[in-house]
């Protein structure tokens, strides 16, 4: 019990500076996600647009600035319909926004580029 009670006191306060000193820093874990992992590897990419996605995108009235700057940054992958072990390119859905999507993104991530294939309209 002694034991604990000094492991404890040592803890706390450790834990508390490693916390303010990272904070301080503006380390972030989100980062190391899958989700984040794979939404910063597609927008460093290079896009191509199907014609049937290009297509959806001017009906929904959507720009290549507002697909990249929100639907995909803020957006999350539904890794249960994605198939995201699929080789040579893993396929991915997209949804945004997080909570009561109104748009469902199907993509293709492969090496060099990756590949919009159908965009959704939900509600």
């Amino acid at each position: 019990m002694r034991k604990l009670k000094f492991f404890l006191i040592g803890l706390i306060p450790g834990l508390m500076l490693v916390f303010f000193i990272l904070n301080k820093k503006g380390a972030r874990c989100s980062g190391y996600l899958p989700n984040s992992r794979v939404i910063a590897e597609t927008l460093s990419k290079k896009m191509i647009y199907t014609p049937d996605f290009s297509g959806q995108m001017k009906l929904n009235k959507i720009d290549e600035k507002f697909l990249k700057d929100s639907i995909i940054t803020k957006g999350s992958i539904d890794f249960e319909r994605s198939q995201a072990q699929k080789k040579p390119c893993p396929e991915y859905v997209l949804t945004y926004p997080k909570k009561n999507p109104k748009y469902e993104i199907g993509f293709e991530k492969c090496k060099e580029n990756a590949t919009f294939k159908t965009l959704k309209k939900i509600r």
